[in-house]
């Protein structure tokens, strides 16, 4: 069996996007309770390319091209569900998950609470967030954070091929609703992959990277760039550890815990906006552990700034964390000018 950062005899490479079609592949084969909904899912093969061929091979009633209408491909996901089917829905841009907010969050996140346990919500939504393609300020939100406030939905942000497959996997069979955050510089990444049908379980933190000197908390494309960011750092002797939570809702805040004890210094970085952000809640939940009687310095977050994406691409660039904004910010904690 592969171990949890992809390592596996024989394993290949494929890129996110190819891991994601691969693990949507096999599920539909095994089981017919499972089809894909979307703008463009069909015929185009996603805006992104991950459901590319899925359609000549499944058909058009398992892979449904619908109109323009989030809240209409959220609603269908959710009826469909609630009567035995296991649907896996696409909205083409994280932003545009706005226009699906009164099905999912009173709708699919509170039925199986409502119901006592007696209708459950199978369904997961795949969604494009983040900057870093000239999308501009419609196309180009980090969301995430509204739907972990939300009880009753569960939310993953995969951060490689390896966990984008395993991932999906497992929340394609999870009996609640799932919100399956990409981020669109991902989908060209490359990462081992096994051929085998994986999962990984949905609240099972990664420590990605090893390190005595710092803790760094990263989601999705930050996780990325904090590895880059270590192996700078290690140049000058720092060693970094950098946990990815990988499911944000339910957390394993345990490894978090555990590695900030051993550090005594912690850093969060993701790139939606700081101000509410996901960062806020790591924060909290390692000042109200034991890890706190072991901080040496102030938690420190690294998030994008509080404006919408700006379309230039020297704004938009400097609008969220970058490799060498994390080295700076990692090399003033470590050294103790915060």
């Amino acid at each position: 069996m592969p171990d949890q950062n992809g390592a596996s005899n024989g394993a290949r490479e494929l890129t996110y996007a190819e891991a994601l079609r691969e693990g949507l592949r096999q599920i539909m084969a095994q089981d017919e309770r499972v089809f894909l909904i979307g703008e463009d899912v069909g015929v185009y093969g996603g805006a992104f390319g991950v459901s590319a061929g899925l359609r000549d091979e499944f058909g058009g009633e398992r892979v449904i091209d619908t109109p323009i209408s989030e809240a209409g491909i959220a609603g269908a996901c959710i009826g469909s569900a609630l009567t035995g089917m296991r649907p896996v829905g696409e909205i083409q841009f994280m932003d545009f998950i706005t226009i699906s907010m009164e099905q999912l969050v009173l709708q699919a996140a509170k039925i199986r609470f409502m119901f006592g346990g007696k209708a459950t919500v199978p369904m997961v939504l795949r969604t494009p967030a983040g900057s870093g393609t000239g999308a501009a300020a419609q196309h180009s939100e980090s969301l995430e954070n509204w739907f972990v406030h939300v009880p009753g939905l569960k939310v993953v942000m995969p951060s490689s091929p390896y966990d984008a497959k395993g991932l999906l996997l497992s929340a394609i069979q999870d009996d609640n609703p799932v919100i399956f955050v990409e981020h669109k510089l991902l989908y060209r990444t490359k990462g081992n992959v096994p051929e085998e049908m994986y999962t990984i379980p949905l609240s099972q933190a990664n420590v990605v990277r090893k390190g005595e000197h710092l803790t760094v908390v990263a989601t999705s494309i930050m996780v990325r760039r904090a590895l880059e960011a270590a192996d700078i750092l290690a140049q000058e002797g720092i060693e970094i550890e950098i946990i990815d939570p990988r499911t944000l809702m339910p957390l394993d805040e345990k490894p978090i815990i555990e590695s900030v004890k051993k550090t005594g210094k912690a850093m969060v970085v993701h790139e939606a906006v700081k101000t509410g952000g996901y960062g806020g809640e790591i924060v909290s939940r390692i000042v109200e552990s034991e890890a706190f009687g072991y901080l040496e310095a102030p938690v420190r977050r690294l998030a994008g700034l509080d404006i919408p994406i700006p379309y230039n691409r020297t704004l938009e660039v400097n609008t969220v964390p970058q490799v060498q904004s994390i080295v700076d910010e990692a090399r003033k904690l470590v050294n103790g000018q915060y």
